[in-house]
């Protein structure tokens, strides 16, 4: 299995993804669910297809207490947690939006899904108005929105999050996180105890010929 190798330098940091957010927020205009949706795929880490596609009905938002989000890919479901104040958040936009259980969560302006036209165009400004003014990480202009939910896979992983627990939520396999991102695998030169080594891997005792 080949799997293209994405090196810590590539991704986003915390402050940086904020910083987009926060621009985006402020600047989307009358594409209200550009934010949400933006903010969804980065703290979620999920496909930005399986966001668009993603319905009310899809959140379970309990008031003060972990939520959870189901996301599908290629035709199978798997549970996300939400932490409280993304519950919050969401909360807020679909009493804010008016939108019901059957509705898409992050619609268009229309009520279709989201045109990945409009997503693609803000997020491209965004990149233009925070990273190029960062002497260095202005190269990283033009990256696809989904280093939003790489970022996010690292970080979760750089929490110290079973890998199997993050290959669940993101719809993938360990071994693929393991070949997407080698930097979160590698350890510090440890010390090995030999003595205990060699204890676990003796032979038993033969019997003598």
């Amino acid at each position: 299995m080949y799997v293209e190798v994405l090196d810590g330098e590539w991704l986003y940091s915390e402050e940086q993804v904020r910083s987009l957010l926060e621009w985006i927020r402020g600047h989307a205009g009358a594409n209200r669910s550009v934010h949400p949706y933006m903010l969804i795929v980065a703290e979620q880490a999920l496909r930005p297809g399986e966001a668009r596609a993603l319905r009310v009905s899809d959140v379970v938002l309990p008031e003060g207490d972990l939520g959870k989000l189901t996301a599908r890919h290629k035709g199978v479901a798997r549970e996300i947690p939400l932490q409280p104040q993304v519950v919050e958040f969401l909360r807020g936009w679909i009493s804010e939006a008016g939108l019901q259980d059957d509705d898409l969560l992050l619609p268009g302006m229309r009520g279709g899904p989201l045109p990945a036209s409009v997503y693609k165009r803000i997020w491209e400004q965004a990149q233009q108005a925070v990273l190029a003014r960062d002497e260095l990480y202005w190269w990283r202009l033009g990256e696809p929105i989904s280093i939003l939910r790489e970022s996010c896979l690292v970080k979760w992983l750089s929490m110290g999050i079973s890998p199997v627990t993050v290959a669940e939520w993101a719809g993938v396999t360990p071994s693929w996180l393991a070949l997407r991102y080698p930097h979160c695998f590698r350890t510090e030169k440890a010390e090995i105890d030999w003595d205990r080594m060699a204890e676990v891997m003796a032979l038993p005792d033969l019997p003598s010929s």
